[in-house]
């Protein structure tokens, strides 16, 4: 069977991709061998939210005298909360499913495997097509120590199947992964305690952020101790025993349940690519700005390439090596990818940081205002959060943006719009935000 492309694998950027080339004319095979949809269906962003609202609900009801509710008296079946999150996934998935049964897709799940660069193999027969687009999106990674495999150390995926709420939960790493489970089991009713090797939690975030946030989960319970490195976890008795170096010192940490999240890495040992001359390395499939590989009719998209493990990153990128296939131009700013932490409260961010800007040598000025200037924000109980806005000193374009507290994930898509129409500082003044809105906190940084 020959079509024009084929896609290897089906979470975001290659279901999202496939059904885009169709719409366009072009015949698809699209191959996957778990469930359409991919880590962040699946085990990631998704099933993780639905956590995240179960666990929003227990923090209101722990709050509930301050709205006025008084003896409040209710149960907490959390066998219903994973119920729930499991409809929610095969909702979703089911319309995946039915997408992929466009007159132009040919939908195969079965493991793919590389007979050469046009040619793939699956379930004993060979599928061709003009051009191959790999999206077989990433693993969890697991840190190098003793203790890894004892029953009760999870990843992120077991995590989601847990049928209990841990009593004591001690997470390694504290990268978006780990915060948003940290947060979610917190509210939860766990005793949470965070290691982290780096310095600041969120390495990637702009370290007024990380600071900030991290001051404020401290503040609602949570354990967090940074620049600590783990040696091993091992069982004590009835307990989980993690044993880290801080400062010098061996410190340990007891849990019920120990969750591993210190990252995932690009999915390369999926398909044979050395084999069929396709270059790659532990840090992903090598990609020019159009995604394509080293042979000009392959291309990589998503967590493999590994150059930024978003689901909506890896959806634009498939759209771009898409555009480039057919020959057409876009303006899609893969420079601007919005990110968000689904903590509580939630941080996000869209740009440079302030430590990118002094690496690259541009000055720029930081506007910031605080949420506990928002009526908005204090009508909500919500008085935690601050917002960073970068000026570039050169052209006064915004160059970056910085939030956290209540909907960051959803404020930061303003600014991700207007930086994608390069917007100055003078221009941004000018626009007006409704009252009372949480989006004034942008608003009055711009004004500082």
């Amino acid at each position: 069977m020959h079509t024009n492309i084929i896609i290897i694998g089906a979470g975001p950027g290659g279901y999202e991709t496939a059904v885009q080339a169709a719409k366009q004319g072009l015949s698809v095979t699209i191959f996957e061998e778990r469930k359409p949809g991919g880590t962040c269906l699946n085990e990631g962003c998704i099933p993780t939210k639905s956590f995240c609202k179960n666990a929003e609900v227990m923090e209101q009801l722990k709050e509930a005298e301050v709205y006025g509710v008084e003896h409040l008296s209710y149960s907490f079946d959390f066998a219903k909360v994973v119920e729930r999150k499991n409809q929610v996934v095969e909702t979703l998935g089911m319309g995946i499913e039915s997408l992929m049964k466009h007159k132009l897709i040919t939908y195969v799940n079965a493991k793919a495997q590389l007979k050469d660069t046009h040619t793939v193999t699956a379930n004993g027969e060979d599928y061709s097509a003009d051009y191959l687009l790999i999206a077989t999106g990433s693993v969890t990674k697991m840190l190098p120590v003793p203790g890894m495999d004892l029953p009760g150390v999870l990843t992120s995926k077991e995590m989601l199947d847990i049928d209990h709420v841990p009593a004591r939960l001690c997470v390694i790493g504290a990268g978006v992964i780990g915060l948003e489970f940290a947060s979610i089991f917190h509210r939860l009713g766990s005793q949470v305690t965070m290691v982290e090797y780096a310095k600041e939690i969120l390495p990637n975030f702009d370290t007024d952020i990380a600071k900030r946030l991290k001051q404020t989960l401290i503040k609602k319970g949570i354990g967090i101790v940074n620049q600590a490195k783990v040696n091993a976890v091992t069982k004590q008795g009835e307990a989980l025993v993690v044993t880290y170096e801080y400062k010098g010192e061996q410190k340990t940490c007891e849990a019920d349940t120990v969750l591993v999240a210190v990252g995932r890495a690009p999915n390369v040992q999926a398909l044979n690519l050395s084999e069929v001359g396709i270059d790659y390395s532990p840090k992903g499939i090598g990609v020019d700005e159009n995604m394509r590989t080293n042979l000009p009719h392959v291309y990589a998209i998503g967590d493999v390439n590994g150059q930024c493990m978003l689901a909506h990153a890896a959806t634009f990128q498939g759209f771009r090596a898409l555009n480039r296939i057919q020959g057409k131009a876009d303006t899609i700013r893969l420079d601007l990818i919005p990110a968000a932490v689904f903590t509580s409260p939630e941080a996000a961010m869209v740009g440079l940081t302030e430590e990118q800007c002094k690496e690259k040598g541009m000055k720029v000025t930081a506007k910031k205002s605080f949420f506990r200037a928002n009526g908005k924000a204090l009508a909500m109980n919500e008085p935690d959060g601050f917002c960073k806005i970068l000026i570039s000193s050169e052209d006064g374009r915004v160059v970056g943006c910085h939030l956290f507290g209540a909907h960051a994930a959803d404020l930061i898509q303003e600014v991700s719009a207007l930086m994608n129409k390069g917007i100055t500082l003078e221009e941004f003044k000018q626009i007006i935000h409704g009252h009372p809105t949480l989006g004034e906190v942008v608003q009055n940084a711009l004004h500082s």
